[in-house]
């Protein structure tokens, strides 16, 4: 590390940290401006606190990877302007060791990027999410009707219709399978979620078949232990948006394991967070690449490419994902589509420019 990386990295980091500012600045007018009724009927600690800090750090976040590539764009193309990336390049530095400081930037902006997605900004949107819900618009889901799911190896559970207000289920069902056998089924009116797996059945019957014999249990209350949650089979707009990476996959793998179908936006939001963390390296090499020269036009020009170009990004992130939503394809691959395409631009212009 030489005084040379060091200025590049200080500039490479305020002007990020800067951009992000100034851009959040301008967010909090709009989402003012839009919410301005709810923001008047709810509590003024609850939306600063709730809301606010938690909104702010969110949206910083989500739009990393468009900081990161403005805040590249801009600087360099001032460096540029300045004619100082053409005194560093007279010295006999190469484009390579030119790179190496942004590079080291970008793994910094990276692993910030990382831990507030996957542990520190989840926990935050629990209290974000609560607070649209609550004064914004109810975008929870409280009702469920037909759920059918397996809550163990060999063991499916049905409900009628489910009730999370109440936290009452109506019309159960739990049947239990030895291979491809019936061994017991319990049926009851209704069935109360307590906390954590407890449920409490009521009005039950409880059937257990051994080979041609049947014994039949019955009784107005049984409290009992069943491996589901509301959260199981009550999936909400945003509700991957608060669990942790770790959390994140745990859920996913249980989900798949009941049968459950609509985990679709869980998965992309898993491949999502990885996704962007690489984006921050592809982004950086771009906006080096673009911006590194002298063009016509001053630094206007190299801004408004890399606009475009990192506004395009994000597009073509979100008209990925649509595709795995509806099945055209594994969230996997939507989520590094986008990634691969811009990684064979960055390896293009990184070429052109430093063998031009």
């Amino acid at each position: 590390m030489k005084i040379l990386d060091w200025y590049i990295i200080r500039k490479f980091l305020g002007t990020y940290v800067f951009a992000i500012f100034l851009i959040l600045a301008i967010t909090i007018m709009f989402d003012i401006n839009e919410k301005l009724d709810a923001f008047l009927k709810a509590p003024l600690k609850a939306t600063v606190f709730d809301y606010f800090m938690n909104f702010l750090p969110y949206f910083a976040n989500q739009f990393s990877p468009l900081f990161t590539f403005i805040a590249v764009i801009f600087f360099t193309s001032k460096l540029a302007d300045n004619s100082e990336i053409i005194a560093m390049l007279s010295t006999g530095m190469s484009y390579r060791r030119l790179l190496r400081p942004y590079l080291i930037s970008a793994t910094v902006i990276a692993a910030l990027t990382w831990v507030l997605s996957a542990y520190i900004i989840p926990p935050a949107n629990v209290k974000r999410i609560d607070y649209t819900n609550t004064y914004v618009k109810n975008k929870r889901v409280d009702y469920g009707t037909n759920i059918q799911l397996q809550v163990a190896k060999g063991e499916v559970a049905y409900m009628s219709r489910y009730d999370n207000i109440q936290r009452t289920g109506y019309k159960f069902s739990l049947e239990k399978f030895d291979g491809k056998t019936l061994v017991s089924r319990l049926t009851a009116q209704s069935i109360r979620w307590d906390t954590l797996h407890h449920w409490t059945v009521r009005d039950y019957m409880i059937r257990d078949f051994e080979g041609h014999t049947e014994k039949i249990r019955r009784g107005s209350r049984l409290d009992t232990i069943i491996p589901i949650e509301p959260r199981d089979f009550l999936i909400s707009k945003n509700d991957q948006e608060m669990l942790t990476s770790p959390a994140l996959a745990e859920y996913i793998d249980s989900q798949k394991k009941r049968g459950v179908a609509n985990i679709k936006n869980f998965e992309i939001e898993q491949h999502r967070r990885i996704a962007m963390t690489a984006a921050a390296f592809i982004l950086t090499v771009i906006g080096m690449a673009l911006s590194s020269k002298k063009v016509k036009g001053g630094m206007g020009v190299n801004i408004g490419i890399g606009l475009v170009l990192s506004f395009s990004y994000i597009l073509f992130t979100t008209v990925t994902s649509t595709f795995a939503v509806s099945g055209y394809t594994s969230p996997m691959v939507a989520m590094w589509i986008p990634n691969m395409v811009y990684t064979i631009i960055a390896f293009v212009l990184y070429y052109k420019v430093s063998h031009g």
